[in-house]
């Protein structure tokens, strides 16, 4: 049966209409591309047991967001190794894989959820879910770039726009599916009239003559809630967030939809070219820095310009990947304390829509640019630009803070939807640029390996955006407990000063609720979190620029006819 799923069975003929196979590459991506919504569980997925806030039994935010770091650590390690078996197979059986991969691994991680096992979650959708993302990201790449010798970046830009706008289908059925499943926990009632205790840490009240955790919810957190709530406490453990079943329901989906793109494929016969077309003049190609020769897969690890370019992909990557895998939260933390009128549950969930849509709409606009300005000269822009985009993020965060008007919300959603679009273009573009380099044919296996800058980019970005972020929290946390009154706090938290830390890792003291005792004036932190981030941001794309700079046309004893003619003699 797999015999048949080869590339030797799938050759179109000569009056094979190429338009069939972008809209089979584009539904592969745009399944795998829901990915880039991964913070739509993150709420859910930190607050399984507690449902309207997080309890002490919670899973962490930095311990979730690793899960979407690995599921891109395997894309990257997955394309790789299947670059070279995509070459020998093709892409209608390097897609049918892929499904496999991508649906079950939303059911093995379903099954984590429900069992309450983190390690399931990350073998489910992180190592198996990623290898499919992996599969599922080269296979239609090299096809449609021999399919459009004509057109490599609008090429590449159509495959991999299904990717970035994968999340834009995704966040509206992730969200509507979490409130199909959700169900409240049990009520208790107003903070104020609830007997609450506090032991290690943990909020405890009596329910039917036992002590059982419970957790206070917010009016922001109620808010959040896909159903209607009241502010007050809650029980621990009787609720359900509705993630477990949202998994459940996405695998079956995406493995439908994975494989009847995946037996849509078909390949061009060797030497096939478009009816009109001819290959741009020598001096023409030379201006673009466009070979008419090619380098061997292995060879190419061989060369100064594959490591180039991987510095450029991976610091381009790490520079929005930290950002996209944490979105909403971030949106929420910067602006919804100084803006909540604006900026709320539904307003955050737009947030991840819209980055989505711009990162879309950037993988085809920045690669099919490409084709006219040069690949050199697109990744010039990405890089120049960003620096600017980035240091503009944490002056808006900061004059919010001081002066909360609409006008630095703009100033915030304009500068990283800009920046989306390039971090999409990045990866639309950089395919093109390797058939430029390399030359075609064996684009998709090089191409597969260069993503492993993709994945070190997925380590790099949400480890400097957490660290960073626990840092600043915990550096905001003791400096607003030094402000408090201390007879407050133990009033509050039902517990001492001396007992911060304690209160802190059971998740019962955080920046929110310290600011409802707060001295009056004082500044909500929350907002400053993610500056320090912004900043090393800025300067790793600083560096790629430098890299993309030094990248030279190969020198000629890498190229195939050069080494070929060499061993002839």
């Amino acid at each position: 049966m797999f015999d048949r799923l080869k590339k030797e069975h799938i050759v179109a003929s000569d009056d094979f209409n190429r338009w069939k196979v972008p809209p089979a590459s584009i539904a592969i991506h745009l399944c795998i591309g829901s990915v880039y919504a991964w913070s739509i569980f993150n709420p859910p997925l930190t607050r399984e047991f507690g449902v309207v806030a997080s309890s002490s039994g919670d899973w962490s935010l930095q311990s979730v967001v690793w899960i979407f770091s690995v599921a891109i650590v395997f894309l990257g390690l997955s394309a790789a190794f299947a670059g070279k078996w995509l070459e020998e197979v093709g892409p209608r059986m390097v897609g049918v894989v892929a499904a496999f991969c991508w649906g079950g691994g939303f059911i093995i991680g379903g099954l984590g959820i429900v069992l309450h096992q983190l390690w399931l979650v990350y073998l489910g959708y992180g190592v198996i879910g990623g290898c499919g993302l992996g599969l599922g990201y080269v296979s239609p790449v090299s096809t449609l770039i021999r399919w459009f010798p004509d057109r490599r970046g609008m090429a590449t830009g159509m495959a991999i726009m299904g990717f970035g706008g994968g999340a834009m289908i995704a966040t509206p059925i992730k969200e509507t599916l979490l409130g199909i499943f959700y169900k409240a926990p049990e009520y208790l009632g107003a903070e104020g009239a609830v007997k609450l205790v506090t032991e290690g840490g943990r909020r405890m009240a009596e329910v039917n003559g036992q002590l059982v955790e419970v957790v206070v919810a917010t009016a922001q957190q109620v808010a959040a809630a896909p159903v209607p709530l009241q502010e007050g406490v809650y029980v621990a453990g009787t609720g359900n967030t509705g993630a477990a079943m949202t998994f459940f329901t996405l695998g079956v989906g995406y493995f439908i939809v994975m494989m009847i793109a995946a037996f849509s494929y078909r390949v061009p016969r060797e030497g096939w070219t478009p009816a009109g077309w001819t290959p741009p003049t020598e001096d023409a190609a030379s201006r673009k820095m466009i070979t008419r020769n090619n380098v061997h897969i292995d060879q190419a690890l061989k060369t100064p310009q594959f490591y180039l370019l991987w510095i450029v992909l991976c610091f381009n990557v790490t520079a929005g990947i930290g950002v996209i895998g944490v979105a909403k939260t971030m949106m929420t933390e910067i602006f919804g304390t100084t803006l909540p009128a604006i900026v709320n549950s539904a307003f955050a969930a737009t947030y991840v829509f819209m980055i989505s849509v711009f990162n879309m709409v950037g993988r085809f606009f920045w690669a099919s640019a490409s084709d006219f300005i040069g690949r050199k000269n697109t990744y010039y822009i990405f890089f120049v630009l960003g620096i600017v985009l980035y240091l503009s993020i944490p002056f808006a965060a900061q004059q919010v803070s001081v002066n909360p008007v609409v006008t630095w919300l703009v100033m915030f959603y304009a500068a990283t939807m800009i920046i989306f679009t390039m971090y999409g273009g990045g990866f639309a573009t950089i395919p093109a640029y390797l058939a430029d380099i390399f030359g075609t044919k064996y684009v998709g296996g090089i191409h597969g390996r260069l993503l492993t800058a993709w994945s070190t980019a997925g380590v790099l970005g949400p480890l400097a955006i957490t660290r960073l972020r626990e840092a600043s929290i915990g550096s905001s946390i003791r400096d607003l407990a030094s402000k408090v009154d201390p007879a407050a706090f133990e009033q509050k938290f039902g517990a001492g000063l001396d007992q911060l830390d304690q209160l802190v890792a059971a998740k019962t003291v955080t920046i929110a609720r310290l600011m409802e005792i707060a001295p009056a004036g004082t500044v909500d932190p929350t907002s400053s979190l993610y500056n320090t981030t912004m900043y090393a941001m800025a300067a790793l794309l600083a560096i790629a620029l430098v890299a993309n700079m030094l990248v030279r046309p190969v020198h000629e004893k890498h190229h195939m006819e050069s080494r070929a003619t060499a061993a002839a003699e």
